[in-house]
């Protein structure tokens, strides 16, 4: 079998809002975050990250937070980024998917590129619902499914994923090894939301059956790509390559 030409990567970049400055507070209940906002007020906001947030929930780092009008929601501020030592920490999990897909319609990263059809949130045989189907490839009739996972945590310059157990995490490896068994082609994509990251690898400290998973699919034929995104207060912007450790 010939080798894989190398991946390359064209920076690409997702718009997003996150004016308001403020200070957090605490983060709790997993979807609430408290934040002291530059004029002095303290506002409970949408935390849109169910992990653990290891390392980016410190009491007192400056956070950036976005506003919504929509007159049906309960909290009109999210919590979109924290401040970690230099870098910005992107905490919207959904922003890793939106930053993907702009990826994937550029053709910006080589190994996925060239699929005219790209489908998000297809559900397989199996049960998982993947984030991206890609289809309808000049040369292979064989689809692609790609599921996406956000990366914030990270030491010393190496992200590691998850930052919590992840049950669903390990059947999402279960079922991309099922569709690559069935001829189809699978990857998990690690969008790492900082850049101070040089690499990735599984927290076998925090889930070694996570780990144990992802190498067996690795082993399986299951491609494992990382990508490192640079955040600030109004874009996500891929724009490095990462090895991933396993």
């Amino acid at each position: 079998m010939p080798a894989m030409p190398t991946p390359t990567l064209r920076p690409v970049s997702f718009p997003i809002e996150a004016a308001l400055r403020g200070r957090l507070v605490k983060r709790y209940k997993r979807f609430l975050a408290d934040v002291i906002f530059e004029d002095g007020s303290e506002v409970t906001v949408h935390c849109p990250n169910p992990g653990s947030m290891s390392g980016t929930q410190t009491p007192g780092s400056a956070v950036r937070c976005s506003t919504s009008d929509n007159p049906k929601r309960k909290l009109r501020h999210t919590l979109e980024m924290i401040r970690v030592g230099r870098a910005w920490v992107g905490l919207h999990a959904a922003k890793a998917n939106d930053v993907a897909r702009r990826a994937l319609e550029a053709g910006a990263y080589s190994p996925f590129a060239g699929y005219e059809k790209i489908q998000p949130e297809v559900k397989t045989v199996e049960g998982s619902r993947f984030d991206f189907r890609l289809s309808d490839h000049p040369e292979t009739a064989a689809p692609c499914w790609i599921e996406v996972k956000s990366v914030t945590l990270c030491s010393q310059r190496h992200a590691r994923f998850p930052d919590a157990v992840t049950e669903r995490g390990r059947r999402h490896l279960e079922h991309l090894v099922a569709r690559k068994a069935a001829g189809e082609r699978a990857a998990l994509l690690f969008v790492v939301q900082r850049a101070d990251a040089d690499d990735v690898a599984p927290a076998d400290d925090i889930d070694p059956a996570y780990g144990q998973a992802l190498r067996e699919a690795a082993r399986r034929g299951v491609e494992i790509h990382a990508l490192s995104a640079r955040v600030t207060a109004d874009r996500i912007r891929l724009e490095r390559i990462l090895p991933v450790l396993l």
